[in-house]
């Protein structure tokens, strides 16, 4: 996730300064490198760099550029770390053409080498880079800048919205989305793009969000809509926004963390972006280890938990999750250069998990990285990495972190199947099943939410809580629990069910609250085993059940209903969500702050 900007103003030359201003405010979105481009007395004016907003302005003066008309980039990276090279805005050949990208070309591999076989020259490692390329090569062949973007729209799959400025047409920004979110605003000094409303308050509260297919042609006098797969003409409705910019910045929702639950299926479609080819690389370097281990802190041990259920399930490889603050007291002496080492960090500066990498590759072993943050230390350790590609995450309790590595390592777990020839057909099955988990994630939002938010103020009062589930759900119910203990201060407890005889049972009284998870998948029979020893001891049961299970209904005193999946793995994706609800509104009932929970931090960098 990125933020781009665009301003086409009817009087003065300030261009720069309203980029600069309007970056700032689309901060949250990417916070890597930054740039602009401007178009001033006939020249096209580029200033990018690394480091915050501010840090790039220091030195590079994106407050001071001119023109009428320009646009800039905060970024988040996914392609290429972050660098003066790979930071936004990219050009074509020619200097002549300037384009910002936020989302992820799937086939720029594709569309870069047909484009080098033709001259072109690539400055930057980013996927971004193809589009002023494209539009080059089109107005190359004769055709005028807006058509040659339009073209060059037709030409990208994935998820883009973009804004290009071009010489040859000084006067006008177009911009194009498929997927990720672009607004228009229209304003009384002049017209704006942006991708969210945030930046365009301070100018307009008159904005048109852009539908998948539109492109708009954005001057200071107007702007225009046509639809780039037939070129024909679109009208388009004009809100008026009554936000506060700082209820603005969350997109309307109360809190960051409300917000980053609702954006997991955009983050989840990111993720299965991801180029095969670091899959690959990971999957080779894994099958000829003799030792696997899983490095992890937090949520993303929960990850690695998952990880190790998808590897022996689909792939029958023994990976083994260790906490990373315990990995060279446990491991130190089992490693050697057959290992490999899967260490998996948000951040890519999680202390614990870096020392643990450092350990392990003194002794000779591979590692394989996992994070959200190109360019970070974990990167630089390790021989390969995948980026988990979820944007940045402000809240500082994980939620789109923790379903984006499960998906990556179930991508993974899938690699490694394939490679060994193994369980092809149920692997293409899952496959299919996989892509259309975002869309399962958008119907577990819309139908749970209310429900959650009624259970949660049913059992707020109550001083403790336990989650108890088998088999692949035992991280998720590790991860709800650890989501109400982060935000809601609650002595919470996680266990596998069948574990629960063995101590936690002796804490249950009448209405003490059980979580359960229960889909219908190979445990489903002795979780309902467990729910009845736990209900005869007066427990409350909350139980997240698949649709129709009448049976655990009865059973339950209160349940969420959750969609089928005809393969297991995926339910941890989809069950996590109603946990991450129900410790939100548990604090928020509770009156705490959700985006800062005490004592916590987001990025832990000390041990």
């Amino acid at each position: 996730m990125c933020g781009i900007f665009g301003c086409a103003l009817l009087n003065g030359d300030n261009s720069g300064e309203v980029l600069y201003n309007s970056l700032k405010r689309l901060e949250y979105r990417g916070y890597d490198s930054a740039g602009q481009a401007t178009i001033d007395a006939g020249k096209m004016i580029v200033a990018k760099g690394v480091g915050k907003i501010d840090e790039v302005n220091s030195s590079q003066g994106l407050s001071r550029m001119r023109g009428k008309i320009g646009i800039g980039h905060t970024r988040w990276a996914t392609h290429g770390a972050p660098s003066k090279e790979n930071a936004h805005p990219h050009l074509d050949c020619s200097g002549r053409i300037a384009v910002v990208h936020n989302g992820i070309i799937e086939n720029f591999m594709e569309l870069r080498n047909a484009l080098q076989e033709r001259g072109h020259v690539f400055r930057s490692r980013t996927d971004s880079e193809v589009i002023p390329h494209l539009i080059e090569d089109f107005m190359r062949r004769g055709k005028g800048f807006v058509e040659a973007v339009r073209l060059a729209a037709e030409n990208l799959r994935g998820s883009f919205a973009s804004a290009a400025i071009c010489l040859d047409e000084p006067d006008k920004i177009v911009c194009i989305r498929m997927e990720s979110p672009l607004i228009l605003g229209i304003g009384t000094i002049g017209n704006f793009c942006s991708s969210d409303i945030p930046a365009l308050l301070p100018y307009t509260n008159k904005v048109i969000p852009l539908e998948d297919g539109d492109l708009a042609i954005v001057d200071a006098r107007g702007i225009k809509i046509l639809d780039w797969r037939t070129g024909s003409a679109l009208e388009r409705e004009v809100l008026e926004v009554s936000w506060s910019p700082e209820v603005a910045m969350k997109s309307g929702f109360a809190h960051f963390m409300l917000k980053e639950i609702h954006e997991q299926p955009m983050a989840i479609r990111n993720v299965l972006r991801g180029q095969r080819i670091y899959y690959e690389l990971a999957a080779s370097m894994l099958k000829r280890a003799s030792k696997i281990f899983l490095v992890a802190c937090g949520t993303s041990y929960h990850a690695c938990l998952f990880g190790s259920y998808a590897m022996a399930n689909l792939a029958g490889l023994t990976a083994h999750p260790v906490i990373a603050s315990e990995f060279e007291a446990q491991c130190k002496n089992l490693i050697d250069g057959k290992t490999s080492v899967l260490a998996i960090s948000q951040s890519g500066e999680t202390a614990d998990t870096l020392n643990a990498v450092r350990a392990a590759k003194a002794r000779g072993a591979s590692i394989i990285g996992i994070t959200n943050t190109m360019g970070s230390s974990l990167t630089r350790l390790s021989d390969v990495y995948i980026g988990q590609n979820s944007g940045p995450e402000v809240g500082v309790a994980a939620t789109k972190t923790f379903t984006a590595q499960v998906v990556v390592l179930l991508k993974l777990a899938m690699e490694l199947a394939r490679s060994e020839g193994r369980r092809n057909g149920a692997v293409d099955s899952l496959a299919e099943e996989l892509s259309g988990l975002p869309s399962k994630m958008e119907a577990v939002i819309r139908a749970s939410e209310e429900r959650v938010k009624g259970i949660a103020l049913k059992y707020s009062a109550k001083g403790s809580f336990c989650f108890l589930a088998r088999g692949v759900n035992v991280p998720t119910a590790l991860e709800g629990r650890l989501k109400l203990l982060e935000l809601s201060y609650l002595p919470a407890l996680a266990y596998p069910a069948g574990e629960s005889k063995h101590g936690f049972i002796a804490v249950v009284e009448e209405g003490y609250p059980v979580i359960f998870l229960a889909p219908r998948d190979s445990t489903r029979d002795r979780i309902l085993g467990n729910m009845m020893e736990m209900k005869a001891r007066g427990a409350s049961i909350i139980a997240l059940i698949e649709e129709g299970d009448e049976e655990l209904k009865q059973l339950a005193d209160d349940f969420v209903e959750m969609p089928p999946c005809a393969n297991e793995l995926l339910y941890p994706a989809i069950y996590v969500i109603p946990l991450q609800l129900f410790a939100y509104y548990v604090s928020t009932l509770k009156g705490y702050d959700p985006d800062m929970p005490r004592n916590l931090a987001k990025s832990v960098t000390v041990v």
